[in-house]
Parts: C-alpha cells; sequence; structure tokens
C-alpha cells in the first residue's frame, strides 16, 4: 500500500518510515502543508495519486495542519489519519468535523498506528463497494426531522444536509435501524470498526460526541452506562 505520511520532523519521518517498510507500506514523505497538498493534485497528464491512508501531522511548519485536513478532504476521499500530541475530546471532534477518519496521540505504540492504518483502509474500501452496488437502492430511515438516505450515505435534519465522515454515518445508520434497542460498545466497534481491539473504545466516544454536535440533537444517541449507546428517535 502506498502511503502519504506528513511530517516536518526528518527523524521522526525516517524512522516511522522504517517501520511502515518493514510493515509492506511504500512511503511518500511531505515535510509541509504545501508539499502535502501537491502531493495529492492530479499531475499534468491528469493521473490523480494513488495513497491508501494519509498519515498527517498537525504541527506542521507552514500551515495549521487542520487546515491542511480540510483542504485535504476537498482533494480526495483518501482515508486521513491526524497523528498529534493534542490528545483533548475537543481537538480529536475538530479533527473529525474536518473530514479526519481516524486520531492519533503521540507518542503512540507503532502496533496502534498499524492497526488503525489497516482499519481505515477496510472501512473505505467497503465503503467505495457499497457505493458502487447500491446507488438503485432506495432504502431510506426517517426518524423525526433526520432523514438518513443508505445507498448515497446521506443525512440530512429538516431538509438540511449534513456532512458526515464514513465512520460517523456507519455509526449513526447502525443505531438507527433499531432506533431505543441498546448496542453494547462491543458490538458498535466490531461492525463499524470491524476490529475488536479495546483501542478503539475512546474512537467511539469521540465520535458520538462529533454525531451529536453535527446533527445538534444531544439527546439523541443515548449513553447506557456501562453497556452501550442507543438512538432515541425524535418526534416527527
Amino acid at each position: 500500500m502506498r502511503l502519504l505520511l506528513v511530517e516536518d520532523d526528518d527523524h521522526v519521518a525516517a524512522a516511522l518510515s522504517a517501520i511502515l517498510a518493514k510493515h509492506g507500506f511504500s512511503v511518500t514523505h511531505a515535510r509541509s502543508g504545501e508539499e502535502a497538498l501537491q502531493a495529492v493534485l492530479p499531475t499534468a497528464q491528469g493521473e490523480r495519486p494513488s495513497y491508501g491512508v494519509i498519515l498527517l501531522d498537525l504541527g506542521l511548519p507552514d500551515q495549521d495542519g487542520y487546515q491542511v485536513c480540510g483542504r485535504i478532504r476537498k482533494l480526495t476521499t483518501t482515508p486521513v489519519i491526524m497523528v498529534t500530541a493534542r490528545g483533548d475530546v475537543r481537538s480529536r471532534i475538530h479533527g473529525l468535523n474536518l473530514g479526519a477518519d481516524d486520531y492519533v496521540v503521540k507518542p503512540y505504540d507503532p502496533g496502534e498506528l498499524l492497526a488503525r492504518i489497516h482499519a481505515v483502509s477496510r472501512r473505505h474500501a467497503g465503503a467505495e463497494e457499497t457505493a458502487g452496488s447500491g446507488a438503485a437502492d432506495g432504502t431510506q430511515l426517517q426518524l423525526g426531522a433526520v432523514t438518513i438516505e443508505l445507498p448515497t450515505r446521506r443525512v440530512s435534519v429538516d431538509g438540511e444536509s449534513i456532512p458526515l465522515t464514513r465512520k460517523e454515518f456507519d455509526l449513526l445508520a447502525l443505531l438507527a435501524q433499531r432506533p431505543g434497542v441498546v448496542f453494547r460498545r462491543e458490538q458498535i466497534i466490531s461492525e463499524v470498526w470491524r476490529t475488536s481491539w479495546e483501542g478503539t473504545g475512546r474512537t467511539l466516544e469521540v465520535h458520538v460526541a462529533s454525531l451529536r454536535s453535527k446533527l445538534r440533537m444531544p439527546a439523541l444517541i443515548e449513553t447506557v452506562r456501562g453497556v452501550g449507546y442507543r438512538l432515541v428517535a425524535p418526534s416527527a
């Protein structure tokens, strides 16, 4: 798999590139936000570079990594994993709202990063297959003011389109297909993240918080302490 690593520290980039190479990744290194943006632009022949995942550090010398993420998301659907020392929930939610697919906090275990890279690449491949094969299916979920179009992966509230990341949509769609039913955390992680890896638990919490914020419905997804989450269907 070809991977774009956006990291301004050459020592960090060299060490990480060596680890990734040992696991079969071909790494392209960008040292700034501008280099990263140039790396995802189509060539003069119109060919778009193909990356399986983009690893994006937020502490870049020329521009803020959040800004770079937003610009990258307008250019490509390639999964983006933010890699940063900013570990607070507000920073994670902001990154996810800008289109990041995952968020890894430094310092991290290399095995954790590798697991997340494989997980987002699997989800991206699965989403593309779903989009390609289900376009003719008219399945739609209506929950009060919330409309969820499963084939097109679109969500709207009172007719206003709400942009969601792939994982946010998958999480919402899973809960919305059985309103009122409590989904265990382990079950959600298994079905949405396709893994049983325990480290995904914090990521689940961040995505629930992000959905509540984007949909402007804090009570839509209820936390069942010690168990998991359930969707509380709003009134029409």
